[in-house]
Parts: C-alpha cells; sequence; structure tokens
C-alpha cells in the first residue's frame, strides 16, 4: 500500500489526522523503537515517554532521529494531556493511572498490530494461546517458505510487526501475547487461533475471565477462526455466524490424530496427511501444534505437500524441550520457555514413565501451583525448585513427592548430576517466569545449557 492509502486508513478508523494529530509513544524497547520509525515514515508528529530513566534503545532513537522529544523518567501527566493518541507499548499496563487518564479524557489508543492492519492488504494470520504460539508461528512461516510464498513472521516473537512491512511481503503471520491483543482493535485477521488457554499473567490482570477476553479479540473482525476443541476455554468462543476449522489430538476434530494399523497420522477428516513418528518435535502438545499449523495454512491456501515437507524438517525452537546432551544414559532437555503452568504440564506429558528430575520456579506470576500436581505424581521422581517462588511450588505439592529447594539453576544441574541414575530425564520446566534471577527465559535456557555441558 501506498502512504496515502495508509493515512487514509488511519484517519477512518483512529481519526488520526497527520497535519493535526499528535502521537504519543509510550515505552521505548523495541516495539515503541518499530512505532518511532514507521510513523517517522509517515510524516506524522510524535513524542516518545519512559519511566525508566535509560531506555534500551535511547540512543538508536536519538542518534537516528535526534529532533524527536524523547521524555524518560516517569510518565508526565502533561505528556499525556498533549497528546491526540497514544501507543502503548505490551510490557506496559494499560491500567496506569496516566494512561486511565488519557482515555478517559478521549485521547486515541492505538496499537502497532492496529497500525500494521491500516498498512496491509495482504493476508494476515493471528496466532495466540497461553502455550505453543511461537512453535506454530514459525512452523507455518517455515511452511509457507516450503510452498515458495514470501512471509514475515513476527509480533511478539522476533521482529516487531510495523518493521516487518513490505511491499514484497504476499503473508504476514503474527505471533500476539495478551498484552498486544488488549490494546488491539482493528486487526481483522484472515485467519486466527486461541491455540489454548491455562493460566498465566494473572499479575496484570484481575482474573482469568479478565486474561481470556483479551485472548479472544484474535477473533475480531470476519476470518476464520481455527478452534481447538480439546480446550474448553477456547470452545466456548466459537460463533455460529463465523466459518471454522477444528484442530484437536481425537476425532471428530476436522485436523486430528487418526489411529490405523500402520500406526498414527496426522489427518484431516478421513485423509491421512502425515505419520506422527514422521515429526521431529516431540509429545502430544506438539503433535495439537502440528494440527494447528496444517489447519491454518489450509485458510491461506498452502499446499499440503509444502506444509508435510516443513512438518518433516522443522525441529522446534531452543529453549523449547531442547535436546541438550546423553551424559551417562541421562538426558537433559532444556524447557525454558515453559513459563506458565500449562507448558510445564505439556513437557511433562512428552514423557513416558516417572523418570523426570524436574527443574522448576521462578516467578509464578500468582499462578496455582496446585495445577501442577496430577502431571508431577504421575511423572516426576524427584522435584527441585528454584527462584523466588519455590516455596510456593514446595508447599503445593505438600511432601506427595520428593521435592528439595536448591535456590539456583547451577545448584539444581549439580544437584541432579548427584541425584540421576541412567534412564533418568533431567527436564528444566519451570513453570514460572525467569526475571527474578535471569534477563529473560532465554538468558535461564542458555545458562542451564552452560551448566549442563560443562558436567560432559
Amino acid at each position: 500500500m501506498n502512504k496515502e492509502a495508509i493515512l487514509n486508513r488511519l484517519k477512518s478508523q483512529f481519526s488520526l489526522e497527520r497535519s493535526t494529530a499528535k502521537v504519543l509513544v509510550v515505552g521505548l524497547g523495541k516495539t515503541g523503537l518499530s512505532v518511532a520509525y514507521y510513523l517517522c515514515q509517515l510524516n506524522i508528529e510524535f513524542a516518545v515517554v519512559d519511566s525508566r530513566d535509560k531506555p534500551a534503545f535511547n540512543d538508536e532513537l536519538l542518534e537516528k532521529m535526534p529532533d524527536v522529544p524523547v521524555f524518560t523518567g516517569g510518565f508526565d501527566a502533561s505528556l499525556f494531556e498533549l497528546a491526540t493518541h497514544i501507543v502503548v507499548s505490551p510490557g506496559i499496563s494499560m491500567q496506569e493511572p496516566v494512561i486511565q487518564q488519557a482515555l478517559s479524557q478521549g485521547v486515541v489508543s492505538l496499537s502497532d498490530i492496529d497500525i500494521l492492519a491500516c498498512s496491509v492488504n495482504k493476508p494476515i494470520v493471528a496466532i495466540t494461546g497461553s502455550n505453543g504460539k511461537s512453535t506454530v508461528t514459525t512452523l507455518l512461516g517455515e511452511m509457507a517458505k516450503a510452498d515458495k510464498v514470501k512471509v514475515a513472521t513476527g509480533g511478539n516473537l522476533g521482529t516487531p510487526a510495523l518493521d516487518l512491512i513490505s511491499n514484497e511481503i504476499e503473508l504476514y503471520i503474527l505471533e500476539l501475547s495478551s498484552f498486544q491483543l488488549e490494546r488491539t482493535s482493528q486487526l481483522n485477521a484472515t485467519v486466527g487461533t486461541v491455540l489454548n488457554i491455562s493460566e498465566d499473567h494473572l499479575d496484570r490482570y484481575t482474573g482469568m475471565d479478565d486474561y481470556i477476553k483479551q485472548k479472544q479479540n484474535v477473533f475480531a473482525g470476519g476470518g476464520v477462526m481455527v478452534i481447538n476443541v480439546d480446550d474448553a476455554e477456547v470452545l466456548k468462543m466459537q460463533k455460529s455466524s463465523r466459518e471454522m476449522i477444528t484442530f484437536g489430538l481425537n476425532y471428530p476434530a476436522d485436523y486430528h490424530i487418526k489411529e490405523t494399523k500402520q500406526g498414527r497420522f496426522l489427518a484431516f477428516k478421513e485423509q491421512e496427511i502425515l505419520a506422527v513418528n514422521e515429526l521431529r518435535i516431540v509429545g502430544k502438545h506438539n503433535q495439537a501444534n502440528a494440527l494447528a499449523a496444517l489447519a491454518l495454512g489450509k485458510v491461506v491456501n498452502l499446499s499440503e505437500d509444502a506444509m508435510c515437507y516443513a512438518l518433516k524438517h522443522y525441529k522446534g525452537l531452543k529453549h523449547r524441550m531442547q535436546f541438550v546432551a546423553d551424559i551417562k544414559g541421562v538426558r537433559w532437555i532444556n524447557d525454558s520457555k515453559a513459563t506458565n503452568i500449562g507448558a510445564c504440564i505439556a513437557a511433562l506429558e512428552a514423557f513416558e514413565g516417572k523418570k523426570i528430575i524436574l527443574i522448576a520456579g521462578g516467578d509464578a506470576k500468582e499462578a496455582n501451583m496446585s495445577e501442577l500436581l496430577p502431571s508431577l505424581i504421575e511423572k516426576v521422581q524427584t522435584l527441585l525448585v528454584i527462584g523466588k517462588d519455590a516455596e510456593l511450588i514446595k508447599q503445593a505439592v505438600s511432601d506427595l513427592i520428593p521435592v528439595i529447594e536448591v535456590g539456583t539453576l547451577k545448584k539444581a544441574v549439580k544437584k541432579a548430576k548427584k541425584i540421576a541414575d541412567v534412564g533418568n530425564i533431567v527436564l528444566l520446566s519451570p513453570a514460572c517466569a525467569s526475571i527474578d534471577q535471569f534477563e529473560n527465559y532465554k538468558e535461564r535456557g542458555k545458562c542451564f545449557s552452560s551448566e549442563v555441558r560443562a558436567l560432559i
């Protein structure tokens, strides 16, 4: 789309008139920086505000756009009063008093996802869920590449949404968090999905109903809904007026696992597509992720051959059920990306028997850790707990399995080495965020992998 068409859409949808708009970009992280660059390209007047004294991208912004006003060290209410529009980064709560005050006075809120939706006329796939969204996003991207489609993937994962925009792109695949969706009103994706729902981010929401409501925004508009029939909360999101495709591990979901004399197959209705044992990603949760990707790909007309090629070659994401080493008959698995209870349960269910030494803990984000109990009792031989909410997990387990509080990840690896026998699996699947002890889950996963390899 050309610049004039984009500006007309922004004016129509958000009353954003270039000659009079004063946009305040709230937050100077990756998303805020991408918004700043894009507004500059459209010649829209804006300023940037960040509560931190030295935001991560402050120097980069000032180097490339020295004339842009940047205010740091707090949220000055007068800045919000001067704005006609605000673009609030996902890391900042919409409940901040200055933001609520601005909205009550008629300041218009829009997101980077809204701006992207107003800037492209190619199909958009929108993917959210408590778990699996990064896997499905990257897998679907590989399917599109295998079909020779010029595809851009990003959003919550990797590249910020506005940095993806190009006239050459034929398909946009967006991973979207609840934080992005709660401030997005104009997405109207060609196809969207909520992969699953489990407790997450309850430190930012009033409860599960509020969290689910934000996830459901991925279905705003008139696009095809891809529904997980195995998840009761997702199943409630169905709308009889909309076109839907379902997926789930069992028939009668449109995409399901079919049992045959020759083995188990990914299938569409009665048609066998690919043998499960040809997948490189392991576990029932990844079978569900593969089915979801097939359903999404069908809607945007990817060829089945290309999708199967990608499924047979896709190795999964780093820090997500990533094999690290086999040391004297003990397998070490890095699942640091399991930052909530649902992800940890999915990881545990990927293994047979009660052979797991589980390392869990961190910032529980006010989640109810007792929900882990059935899977822990069935799968875990010993639980090693680390981080800020280690005691919370220990209390939830209530001596039903052996629990050792070790404090740090480094100590957990050393302890696991001492107690592991041939046939054990040492699994880092924390069920918690990492920010109490690490910058992010990636740093936590790298630390684990490094400590394990030092044992070799």
